[in-house]
């Protein structure tokens, strides 16, 4: 008679405590946009701590309707044998009713949501009926000044609020003066990124051959000794356009031969209609330098290439709240240069007389004027040259900081002026900064901040019971690209 083989079982540690459930509003974690890539990255970096159910939204989802339990794929990846990670795909950024059914239904200790927080402007309606129950917490992308106190409805309805940038946090708590909340529950937790997905690729790397052959392929045989590197989206607010005259302007500066040696490498949508025709630009501003566009979307190993190839990424948005670029690079160990506003002003390290990293306050917001001008030697700030007041229904003000693209040519002559050693150690410089405690802006850093915030959270909150009922309308979303 055959032995009967019985099923492996998985151990299970008695004495481990149950996991808290968190309920995640988000873009789907499976897809390519920032807001994604961090959602996937701090779940992946707290499956051991927490449960996770995603509400994935996008735009025109896909498997709109459709359950993907994921836990399996999850548990491979990051070796946590009990992870629980389940994802109901959304199109749209869903309603109440849909809400409901998952607090019925996965009976989740807390809620958090990621985003502008106009995206889930029905939430914000019905959070009296939510914080009875368990905290309200968001991850705040916010730009930039001034002081949105229009905000405040969706500030003051969360019980957590973490923060991409120091500028952002500063900007919660001055909003919060009337409804000032404990230091816990207002955090600066950065984004990071993968160290295992974007790092250096130096000479004696096992992935050196690849990269050369992938270099030669990319350049087509020609021989550059300067390659700059804009990673972003083709819309308004990242100056895509302002990126090609500062490249003439540069190359203007430069011999015949010298210029013929650089390259400008935009890894962008040629044409967006909330950006422009980046082609038709590049043939009529800039037609005898060298400027490559790749529109193809790529994995995350052939964009850690393009890193490793580049001298220096280039990112002058007119807002940011962020801008993973400029910390994909600096992992990599590429320098960078950075408009000074928003969180871009995070990735310079300002610091003050004392060599210690600024901070900023009611008094102090920004650093866009250049009060401090001493930075970290892995960067080139560039300070914007003008301010102007933007707005809309929804969103009624907020600066557009923008930069002279002569102060950025100016930038960028610097590092090419640099030799490659020196400017390669700055580059490293920054690799250790973004892998380091004092920046952890790096996924392990990112979501060690963001568990012990949560964990915080969960041990202070304690039920609400008396609110103030706001109106809250919603923002009118652009069905093909998603914003408003």
């Amino acid at each position: 008679m055959q032995e009967m083989k019985l099923p492996t079982l998985k151990k299970i540690d008695p004495n481990k405590p149950k996991k808290k459930k968190i309920l995640l509003l988000s873009d789907d974690m499976r897809m390519h946009s920032g807001i994604a890539t961090m959602s996937r990255e701090f779940v992946l970096g707290t499956v051991d701590q927490f449960d996770w159910v995603q509400l994935g939204a996008a735009v025109k989802h896909p498997d709109e309707g459709k359950i993907f339990d994921i836990s399996s794929d999850v548990q491979k990846e990051t070796g946590c044998n009990d992870a629980s990670v389940k994802i109901y795909a959304s199109s749209g950024y869903g309603n109440p009713q849909v809400l409901q059914q998952l607090l019925n239904v996965e009976k989740p200790d807390a809620i958090l949501h990621f985003t502008d927080p106009r995206f889930w402007g029905w939430l914000y309606q019905i959070e009296h009926s939510v914080r009875q129950h368990i905290p309200l917490m968001y991850y705040n992308i916010w730009d930039d000044l001034p002081y949105p106190d229009w905000n405040e409805p969706y500030y003051e309805s969360c019980d957590l609020i973490m923060n991409i940038s120091r500028q952002t946090q500063n900007i919660v708590k001055n909003v919060l003066q009337k409804y000032p909340k404990p230091d816990w529950a207002v955090r600066w937790v950065p984004h990071g990124v993968n160290s295992n997905k974007f790092y250096p690729i130096d000479k004696d790397h096992v992935e050196q051959k690849e990269l050369q052959a992938f270099e030669k392929n990319l350049k087509r045989d020609k021989e550059y000794d300067f390659i700059i590197l804009w990673n972003n989206r083709n819309i308004r607010r990242k100056q895509p356009g302002d990126v090609i005259l500062a490249y003439k302007d540069f190359c203007d500066k430069l011999s015949k031969e010298e210029a013929a040696k650089c390259l400008l490498l935009m890894h962008t949508q040629i044409t967006d209609q909330n950006g422009t025709d980046l082609m038709a630009v590049k043939n009529r501003i800039c037609p005898k330098y060298n400027v490559v566009f790749s529109d193809n979307a790529v994995d995350t190993k052939t964009l850690n290439y393009y890193y490793n190839i580049a001298d220096v990424t280039l990112n002058i948005a007119s807002n940011e709240g962020f801008g993973i670029s400029w910390c994909e690079s600096l992992h990599a160990g590429t320098p960078i240069i950075n408009n000074v506003t928003g969180g871009l002003q995070d990735g310079c390290r300002f610091s003050d007389d004392t060599g210690k990293w600024i901070e900023f306050s009611t008094d102090f917001p920004t650093n866009h004027a250049g009060t401090y001008t001493d930075h970290a030697n892995w960067v080139k700030p560039v300070f914007p040259s003008n301010r102007s007041l933007q707005g809309s229904p929804m969103t009624p003000y907020i600066f557009d900081d923008r930069v002279n693209f002569r102060d950025v040519a100016n930038a960028i002559h610097e590092w090419y002026m640099m030799d490659k050693e020196p400017r390669d150690a700055c580059g490293m410089a920054g690799h250790d900064w973004v892998n380091g405690d004092e920046s952890n802006m790096s996924a392990k850093g990112m979501s060690k901040m963001m568990a012990d915030c949560i964990n915080t959270c969960l041990a202070s909150w304690t039920p609400r019971k008396k609110f103030t009922m706001y109106k809250i309308e919603q923002p009118v979303i652009n069905e093909e690209v998603g914003i408003i």
